[in-house]
């Protein structure tokens, strides 16, 4: 050891008398709960202010699936409406503008998806297995045209279209 500098040397030896020195302390548990929970009440808090202050949405799918006061009327009345809408993305497709195809029919399928959804739960128990099989079916449809879209697939796009013209047909045949 003693050919090697000072340096490489173990330290161990040069210090006698070595006590660890405590540098940090926990805080107290109590104090620690209280503090998260008062993070947890200013974070809860913002979000809530946040979000009511913004009213805008944004252009993406909508998951909530029941509007609260939606009544089954109103569910049916509207269904044809946003049923249309969202088949009237193609003049947007044929021209090949995809970022508004995207946001139209984002759009036009949040209120058909409430519509339907609707509809289906106001059927009897029997029904509603092959209905939701429909339901699961257009929307997973409408998520590949909205990914196809993005990617500006045009092959991709009209098969995905054409599946929803499909599934949109077997579901509101059997409404």
């Amino acid at each position: 050891m003693a050919s090697l500098p000072l340096l490489n040397q173990p330290i161990h030896h040069l210090l006698k008398n070595h006590h660890p020195i405590k540098t940090s302390r926990k805080p107290p548990k109590m104090a620690l709960t209280i503090r998260r929970k008062a993070l947890n009440i200013l974070i809860t808090s913002l979000t809530l202010v946040l979000n009511t202050q913004r009213q805008e949405t944004a252009n993406a799918i909508d998951f909530r699936m029941t509007v609260p006061d939606q009544t089954l009327e109103e569910a049916e009345t509207g269904i044809k409406t946003h049923a249309q809408n969202l088949l009237q993305v193609k003049d947007l497709l044929l021209e090949e503008s995809y970022k508004e195809a995207q946001k139209n029919l984002r759009k036009s399928s949040s209120l058909l998806k409430q519509d339907i959804y609707t509809i289906i739960q106001a059927k009897p128990g029997k029904e509603r297995p092959l209905l939701r099989k429909l339901y699961s079916d257009l929307f997973n449809s409408v998520t590949r045209l909205d990914y196809a879209a993005r990617d500006e697939d045009r092959t991709r796009v009209w098969e995905c279209y054409h599946s929803i013209v499909l599934a949109l047909d077997d579901i509101l045949s059997k409404l």
